[in-house]
């Protein structure tokens, strides 16, 4: 038999492209009363979609800052919150430019988080510093090229299922079934 009979060409589903980007907000809040300090500061409620767009992935989304703050010379307190809307355009690195029907996946390493809220020097307004990270990959059909064994595969005699010396020092030795003493 040829040896070029040994190779078949296969399309899979594989990560054709990736990418990964850090971002470092500031946002601007305006509560309704002039803040004397600030008491907490929380993002929550993240919700984006992606989509691919050329040789990048476009993130979009939107959070909820909220922001306890205290007023009127710290005698009362109040929960400021404000949707804030972000988009990301996220450069994609490739093992495959040539994949077809291309899937998208983003995920949120670092999820929205405030870092700091102060107080503006106009005394009116409240600074926000966030912070978010993605991942994405583009998963794609692809054509492989994969060597055929004449023989077929290995029988499955040939596994090693014995458990080795560390596998037993894992072992809880508290944990057992029923009770010893009965």
């Amino acid at each position: 038999m040829s040896e070029e009979y040994n190779y078949r060409e296969i399309f899979a589903k594989a990560v054709c492209g990736k990418g990964r980007k850090f971002t470092q907000d500031t946002h601007t809040v305006s509560p309704s009363n002039k803040p004397s300090s600030i008491l907490g500061c929380w993002i929550i409620n993240n919700e984006f979609k992606s989509k691919k767009h050329g040789d990048t992935v476009v993130v979009e989304g939107s959070y909820d800052i909220n922001i306890w703050y205290s007023y009127s010379h710290n005698t009362k307190t109040e929960v400021k919150t404000e949707n804030v809307k972000y988009r990301e355009e996220i450069p994609l690195r490739y093992k495959d430019k040539d994949s077809v029907a291309e899937e998208v996946v983003a995920k949120a390493i670092q999820e929205p988080n405030a870092l700091e809220a102060t107080i503006a020097p106009s005394g009116q307004k409240i600074i926000v510093q966030a912070e978010r990270e993605f991942l994405v990959e583009v998963i794609g059909e692809t054509k492989m090229c994969v060597y055929v064994n004449p023989d077929g595969c290995e029988d499955d005699d040939d596994w090693d299922y014995e458990v080795d010396d560390e596998e037993f020092e894992d072992l809880d030795p508290n944990f057992l079934i029923g009770d010893l003493e009965e």
